[in-house]
């Protein structure tokens, strides 16, 4: 399958990415390139200087909603992206009214509370849909450890094992490789998987 065929299939999917931080910023960014038709992404937050060691954002951008950070950088990427952004809280009552009619979401949130919020709400509401969650980038080094586990619809990308904790912050290296492992994700559930190159 060639690019523009690539593009052909992703410009009729819609994905929802819930949280624009560092996985949600450069998982969004990455399938922008790629040629997808529409996200929908939602945050509450504004973009700190403390942000811009692992976010999609840029000093110019402090002080504004990540939203519409994210949806400005996305259109200077790929203009053809229709980006629906929802500057709000995530809860259980309107996650299913923004995210609905996508056909896969990917959690980024930074807070565990928040994640087991979204894995409990998406499951039970839209049971036939693939949840892509990440869990465990913080820190740097042991690429090793970082892979993709598959429980029925649901698909963990990280180490699943290292937090968030004043010695280990989130950076972009490691937090990285997670969103790009989640866009990847997307896009073998949208595409099939890649044919066995033929060397």
């Amino acid at each position: 399958m060639n690019f523009e065929q690539i593009r052909g299939i992703l410009k009729t999917k819609k994905v929802g990415i819930a949280g624009c931080g560092g996985l949600g910023s450069n998982c969004a960014v990455a399938l922008a390139r790629v040629g997808l038709g529409t996200l929908v992404i939602a945050d509450f937050d504004v973009v700190e200087k403390s942000n811009l060691n692992r976010q999609y954002y840029f000093v110019d951008q402090i002080g504004m909603p990540k939203t519409a950070c994210l949806k400005e950088n996305i259109a200077r990427i790929n203009p053809e992206v229709i980006v629906e952004a929802h500057q709000t809280t995530l809860t259980g009552e309107n996650i299913p009214l923004i995210y609905s009619d996508c056909d896969i979401l990917v959690e980024a949130f930074d807070r565990s509370d928040m994640k087991e919020m979204i894995l409990k709400t998406f499951t039970h509401l839209f049971p036939q849909k693939h949840l892509i969650m990440g869990i465990g980038m913080a820190g740097w080094g042991k690429n090793n450890q970082l892979q993709q586990n598959q429980y029925n619809k649901l698909v963990v990308c990280g180490d699943q094992l290292t937090e968030i904790g004043e010695n280990r912050p989130p950076l972009a290296p490691r937090v990285g490789v997670v969103a790009n492992m989640q866009a990847n994700v997307v896009m073998e559930l949208l595409l099939g998987e890649m044919d066995d190159l033929v060397l």
